[in-house]
This record gives structure tokens, C-alpha cells and sequence, in this order.
């Protein structure tokens, strides 16, 4: 008993601390998340607003390019998500083991594989030049560099999105008729949009600010993030903030209204 009530009044113990700390743990995370806010607001580069023509050519190519990589990330995707959502069998682990290795490697290294492959010295560099792809330094190259940024963060959020979906609604689909594509456009695609939306959004993020697989193979024609390096490089840190107000502008306000209408709808 008496080593019964030690433990009792111990456990009471870490929880009065604990009751203590979170508050103050919750205040100073958020107040370290915050931390990037405050320097964009308060930073004096806001005192001219001024674009260069590279800078207006880097945004036109982040927007073409990333846009281009997601429509290749929901086009091809999607079926790669649907299959991982609905087998569970050696043949979807290695698909899905597939997927994850690309995702979990440093960017960087993935830059530098991939030139060794499609490179212009590379096997495939040279089977593709001769019909007039190159992809090094182009802009193919950087709708490459984005996709493979993309691809496997939409696959695995789409996933998600699509396993929330009732295998027992799709059964009784079939049983009235409706299979096959018709089933996944009539049934599981409304049903899962919104995870869908979200899956792309986050592939958008991944795509538009990809900064080390470009940095390998798709110098130029230079992005945004290349171009804020470069600028940053030359000018200084103040001087890059009228482009990286650009580049937040572009980059986040589709996932953060999704994320935060999607935790309203999910009360």
C-alpha cells in the first residue's frame, strides 16, 4: 500500500507539471511557428517594389511549369493512389515502396540521379534528343524537376483520401451496373474531392517551390526559387523580398484554405 500511494502521488506529481508546461509549451511553439511571418512584415525591403524582367520571366516559368507537372500528377497519379487505396498485397508494398523512395530522398540526390540518367551523355538523354527532347536545362527539364517533387506527395495523400472512401458504396455500385471508370466518376471521385483537392494542393506546394532537383537539372530557364537564390546571391536579403511576396502569394493560399476548410468541415 504504502509503495501504492508513492506511485499514486508520483503520477499526480507529472501531471500537475504537465498541466503547468503545456500552456506554455503551445505559446511558444506557435510563437516559434510565427517567427517567418514577423520577418516578412517587418522587413524594410517593403520600402520599393520593384521587378526585374528576369524576375517576371522566373515567375511566368514556375507558373507554366508547376502547372503542367500537377495536371501530369493528377493524370497519372491518381490511378497509382487508387491502386495503393484499394490492394494490400506484395505487389502494392513494392509499388508503394516505390513511391516513398523518391519522397524520402534528399532532393539534391535525386537531382544529381537524374542527371546521370537523362543527362545529355546519359543512354536516355541521348535516345531522347534525337527526338528533340532535352531535359537539362529547358523547360521540359523543369517540368521534370517538379513532377518528380510532385508525384509522390500527391500519391500518398491521395491515398489517404481515396481508402476514406466505403469499398461497401462501390460493392453495391457494382452490383447495380456502374464499374469501371463510370464508377470511379459517378462514385469514388465525389465522394473523395476534397482529400483529392488536398493531395493536389500539397503536390502544387511541392512542385512550385521545388529548389533541388531544379538546381541540378533545370538551372535554366530559372524558376522562382533558383531566381530568389540568384537575387539573394547579387542583391542581399532585403532586396529579394518584393519576388518572395510573389512566391508566398503563388504558393500558399490554395493548400491554407483547404487545410483550414477542411478541419471546419471535418467538426
Amino acid at each position: 500500500m504504502h509503495h501504492h500511494a508513492r506511485g499514486q502521488l508520483f503520477w499526480r506529481l507529472l501531471l500537475g507539471i504537465y498541466q503547468f508546461i503545456l500552456p506554455a509549451g503551445i505559446i511558444l511553439a506557435l510563437g516559434f511557428l510565427t517567427v517567418p511571418l514577423v520577418g516578412l512584415l517587418t522587413s524594410s525591403g517593403w520600402s520599393s517594389i520593384n521587378l526585374s524582367s528576369d524576375d517576371t520571366k522566373s515567375i511566368i516559368t514556375s507558373l507554366g511549369g508547376a502547372a503542367t507537372a500537377l495536371m501530369l500528377t493528377a493524370l497519372f497519379g491518381t490511378p497509382v493512389a487508387l491502386y495503393l487505396a484499394r490492394h494490400q498485397n506484395r505487389l502494392s508494398a513494392l509499388a508503394e515502396a516505390l513511391v516513398l523512395i523518391p519522397m524520402l530522398m534528399p532532393t539534391l540526390a535525386i537531382g544529381i540521379l537524374l542527371a546521370a540518367f537523362y543527362g545529355p551523355a546519359a543512354p536516355a538523354g541521348v535516345a531522347l534528343a534525337r527526338i528533340g527532347l532535352l531535359l537539362t536545362n529547358t523547360p521540359a527539364a523543369f517540368v521534370l524537376a517538379a513532377l518528380y517533387a510532385a508525384l509522390p506527395t500527391y500519391i500518398i495523400a491521395a491515398r489517404a483520401a481515396l481508402a476514406q472512401v466505403p469499398s461497401a458504396l462501390e460493392d453495391v455500385s457494382r452490383t447495380l451496373g456502374v464499374a469501371g471508370p463510370r464508377l470511379f466518376f459517378r462514385v469514388t471521385l465525389p465522394l473523395a474531392q476534397r482529400g483529392l483537392a488536398a493531395a493536389l494542393a500539397l503536390a502544387w506546394v511541392r512542385a512550385i517551390g521545388e529548389f533541388g532537383i531544379v538546381l541540378i537539372i533545370a538551372y535554366f530557364p530559372q524558376g522562382l526559387p533558383v531566381r530568389l537564390w540568384v537575387d539573394l546571391q547579387d542583391q542581399g536579403i532585403t532586396a529579394v523580398f518584393p519576388l518572395l511576396a510573389v512566391f508566398l502569394v503563388v504558393a500558399l493560399p490554395l493548400p491554407l484554405w483547404l487545410g483550414l476548410r477542411s478541419r471546419h468541415t471535418s467538426q
